[in-house]
């Protein structure tokens, strides 16, 4: 076990939560079933955050005369109607892992023939009737009482004739092995979405819990390739940008955003603004330009409220690829609350939620880390 994340009590007691292993896998898919908040769609969808309405735990195929023997441990649904498929298991090992990927990706392929829409609809409501709940009820909760209910389940028809699902592996720890088997196939199949959920759990001496989700297969390649094909391109700008982030997220969080908007304008011409595309991505990118390489891109800012820096990015160039450098951006950037990777170079995304920022005195601090970042890159 290895200690990680910290908690302050009211009373200011710093009390230390050590990961720790789950008891059993059935242990995490009763998590999922209570929690469904877990499989962390605000991680998926930074723009609109997926929520899932759950169809059934252990999924079988509805043909009794088929030939594979298997259920799925969860079968969910977002609210754009996308069957989510999900796979718990606990840090799989490399034969586990091919057996799981290979048995999913049989699950995508066979969607529509293993569950036709009449059966995820009686899926559905037996799940119901076993938590003793209304399915009419539990369909308002999910889309709001003035919900087209048929609609809805014929959108999910068309969605899996289409082959739109989204496969979800669920683990305690995804492995680097894990990790780049998922980003290679979310990067390649379309309109099919492939992720890995990393959910530690974390508990104190007396007692407390809690459960950190990570997603992980969400390359810059992937997001580009089905967002291009699925949305609308869109060209954002300063006007549209701040409009669409106070509506989406309040006033307290655009302010946040504009301020750092203008910390990276009074630093032009060094550190140039680049506006993004497309609806859920939108947003905009620090970046300082350099002769003879790509950008350094400092961070960006979306309209779902997060800074997000890439770890990569930073550790594939100098100054930051050399370790003591890189130990020592690791610190700077933890003091504010985004979290790096030990090694350089991991593909990973740490991000920062914008109402964290609402004492003045960590937006100073933000942006004085990034000042030192770019003293650090101008000193090449």
């Amino acid at each position: 076990m290895a200690g990680g994340i910290y908690l302050i009590q009211d009373d200011d007691r710093l009390v230390e939560m050590m990961e720790q292993p789950y008891d059993s896998e059935d242990q995490l898919q009763d998590l999922l079933v209570t929690y469904p908040n877990l499989i962390a769609g605000d991680q998926i969808d930074r723009a609109t955050a997926r929520r899932w309405l759950l169809i059934s735990r252990e999924a079988a195929p509805s043909d009794e005369e088929t030939a594979v023997q298997w259920s799925l441990d969860h079968l969910f649904l977002d609210q754009n109607a996308v069957p989510t498929l999900v796979d718990v298991r606990r840090t799989p090992n490399a034969e586990l892992r091919q057996k799981v990927l290979g048995q999913s990706i049989d699950y995508a392929a066979n969607a529509l023939f293993y569950w036709p829409i009449d059966s995820i609809i009686a899926l559905f409501e037996a799940n119901c009737r076993d938590r003793g709940r209304d399915p009419e009820q539990i369909f308002e909760e999910f889309l709001g009482a003035d919900a087209n209910e048929d609609r809805f389940w014929r959108k999910v028809k068309t969605n899996l004739q289409a082959g739109k699902v989204r496969l979800v592996f669920v683990a305690d720890e995804i492995s680097a092995e894990m990790r780049r088997v998922v980003e290679f196939l979310n990067e390649q199949m379309d309109p099919v979405e492939v992720l890995a959920l990393e959910i530690k759990q974390y508990v104190s001496e007396d007692g407390l819990k809690t459960l950190v989700p990570r997603v992980i297969g969400q390359t810059a390649e992937a997001q580009q390739k089905k967002s291009s094909a699925t949305r609308e391109r869109r060209r954002w700008d300063e006007s549209s940008f701040f409009a669409e982030i106070k509506a989406r997220r309040g006033a307290d969080e655009a302010q946040m955003a504009k301020a750092i908007y203008l910390w990276a304008k009074s630093q032009e011409p060094e550190v140039q603004i680049q506006w993004g595309t497309g609806d859920a991505y939108g947003g905009f990118a620090a970046q300082l330009p350099q002769k003879g390489r790509k950008p350094y891109q400092l961070f960006t800012v979306d309209i779902a409220g997060r800074m997000e820096i890439s770890a990569d990015n930073y550790g594939s160039q100098p100054p930051f690829n050399a370790e003591h450098n890189w130990l020592e951006l690791r610190s700077k950037l933890s003091s504010i609350g985004l979290s790096l990777p030990i090694e350089p170079g991991e593909r990973r995304s740490p991000s920062l939620a914008l109402f964290t920022l609402q004492d003045e005195s960590a937006l100073k601090q933000v942006m004085e880390t990034f000042d030192w970042v770019i003293e650090q890159i101008k000193t090449l």
